[in-house]
């Protein structure tokens, strides 16, 4: 079948490196797009997007980040949904005794308190920096710039992590996104939006969701996979994310996605 939309999740799923798109998949992406739009779907911030956009030649495309909390096309910002101040410091309160920093994002600003390896693997990976100041401070200027947080990444040991996201469900379960992408992080986003509402949020009139052909491979990408016309899990996905599936592909390490794209998109 011909799709219209093509939305792909990157980490774990299009990039079969950490931080690159392989030729092979360059090559099968250049042979649908001007018939198909691929749009990239990350919890990533902007910078960490655009150069993928770049090295695949999409850039006339919007962008969905930080798991459709902010929304671009081009410079031009379709949507942007925040964590306001006053639930960032509770969070912040509820890590003070814990051995847990705090990541803040805002658009393509990020903020840590200090290096670690987890930040240099994120600047490595995604191609993106820092700033480095205390979390106080960082609350301290946006809550005068009255902007909030698109996304907290909270970087634990799995020990703090295991404390600290029962008493983060407790709390803020009806408010906030949570999200703990492996032993040590937890990833939480404005509860309002997700990938899949982002999407929705860029297709034109006379799209549907079964026109949308979709790829990804964590809990964050479930509800994106469930709804659109095709859901595809990478075969190095979680269980729970193949089995609502549609398909199951190779390994991102394997190109899975391109493959994919060759066996059953290219006309």
């Amino acid at each position: 079948m011909k799709y219209k939309i093509l939305c792909s999740d990157l980490d774990g799923t299009l990039l079969s490196s950490k931080s690159d798109v392989s030729k092979f998949a360059i090559e099968q992406i250049s042979k649908i797009k001007n018939h198909t739009r691929i749009i990239l779907v990350s919890a990533r911030m902007p910078s960490g997007m655009r150069y993928i956009q770049e090295s695949i030649g999409i850039s006339n495309q919007p962008i969905i980040c930080y798991n459709g909390a902010l929304v671009l096309s081009g410079q031009q910002e379709l949507t942007s949904v925040v964590i306001p101040v006053n639930l960032l410091k509770e969070i912040y309160s509820l890590c003070t005794n814990l051995e847990v920093d705090l990541g803040l994002y805002y658009a393509n600003e990020w903020y840590v308190p200090l290096t670690s390896i987890r930040v240099e693997k994120e600047i490595k990976y995604t191609k993106s920096t820092p700033t480095f100041q205390s979390t106080l401070i960082t609350l301290s200027n946006w809550e005068q710039r009255k902007i909030g947080a698109h996304k907290i990444m909270l970087m634990c040991t799995k020990e703090s992590a295991d404390t600290l996201m029962p008493l983060l469900k407790e709390k803020f379960i009806n408010q906030l996104n949570l999200y703990r992408s492996n032993d040590t992080l937890i990833e939480i986003a404005p509860k309002s939006v997700s990938k899949l509402s982002a999407i929705k949020l860029l297709m034109n009139s006379n799209d549907s969701l079964e026109d949308i052909i979709a790829f990804g491979d964590n809990y964050n990408d479930v509800e994106m996979l469930e709804n659109v016309g095709c859901g595809v899990a990478v075969a190095n996905a979680r269980e729970e994310v193949k089995a609502i599936s549609n398909h199951v592909t190779l390994k991102n390490t394997e190109d899975g996605v391109a493959h994919f794209i060759k066996e059953h998109l290219v006309i």
